[in-house]
């Protein structure tokens, strides 16, 4: 590996920043410099990244799973001693197990460490990092089955804590910080339905009836374009008391439909006929 431009490649740069970005692809930077990195020890160095603490065997068996377990783990040994002579990315071994120095900071962990806050019912600290935390897929482009399994993990645990920052601001009756989250969860996934909900309870709450009916439809009407299904029952729920009353106001009449009395229908003569005939 090498810096681009180069930097000194000798000695542990502890008092520098190394960073390992994962989320929109692979970056490693030392201070304000990219690291150039072979291809094939980007994929170890993620994989390390991703699974702190892992054994070799494991590791192994994820980079090279069609090989021999003899084979795979020479290629590890071989990959984890050409890492081992650059500087930029330190390893710690113990015994059997393969890690990042500390030194070196993964954006993945940021979006873990502020999505366990979250679930612990923690407001995060930087709301504006918060949001912005995994708004990029892991690895994009690359198809191991561990940056798969890693990325729809990640996804998920992204679109929870979006929804659960939304619900905690919604319940303090900060609207407008509620609202931001919940377009956030909804931006990455435009076809689920609970930030749709909570945008329709935001707009409740505020008293938006009007916002609150449009965000359903507009739900309603992707649902129905992209998968032909209809919005849950505890979605639909969430308009009854606003909507019930336009739908009847709009209902026809079930009993016989009768015509107006107007001035017209007591004038002319048929009307004199009512008042002069002394049969009636």
């Amino acid at each position: 590996m090498a810096a681009d431009p180069p930097a000194p490649t000798t000695g542990q740069h502890h008092d520098t920043d190394i960073r390992l970005h994962l989320l929109g692809g692979f970056r490693l930077t030392h201070g304000d410099t990219p690291v150039v990195v072979p291809r094939g020890l980007q994929r170890i160095i993620a994989l390390i990244g991703l699974r702190p603490g892992a054994t070799r065997t494991h590791l192994a068996g994820l980079l090279w799973p069609e090989a021999t377990e003899e084979r795979a783990l020479s290629s590890l040994r071989t990959a984890l001693w050409r890492l081992r002579q650059d500087p930029y990315c330190p390893l710690t071994t113990a015994a059997d197990t393969v890690r990042l120095d500390p030194l070196v900071r993964v954006d993945v962990d940021l979006l873990v460490d502020t999505a366990g806050r979250v679930r612990d019912g923690h407001a995060p600290d930087d709301a504006t990092e918060a949001l912005a935390a995994g708004r990029h897929d892991l690895l994009p482009g690359w198809y191991d089955d561990w940056v798969l399994a890693d990325r729809e993990r990640l996804r998920q645990l992204r679109l929870h804590m979006l929804e659960q920052v939304a619900g905690q601001h919604l319940a303090a009756g900060r609207h407008g910080e509620a609202l931001e989250a919940a377009l956030e969860a909804m931006a990455a996934e435009p076809l689920r339905e609970t930030p749709h909900r909570l945008v329709v309870r935001i707009h409740l709450a505020e008293g938006n009836a009007f916002e609150a009916v449009h965000a359903f439809y507009v739900y309603r009407d992707l649902l129905l374009r992209e998968l032909r299904l209809e919005p849950s029952p505890a979605m639909s729920a969430l308009l009854a008391e606003t909507l019930d009353p336009i739908r009847r106001a709009s209902r026809p009449s079930s009993g016989p439909r009768r015509h107006p009395v107007t001035r017209a229908a007591f004038s002319g003569p048929m009307a004199v006929r009512h008042r002069t005939d002394p049969g009636r």
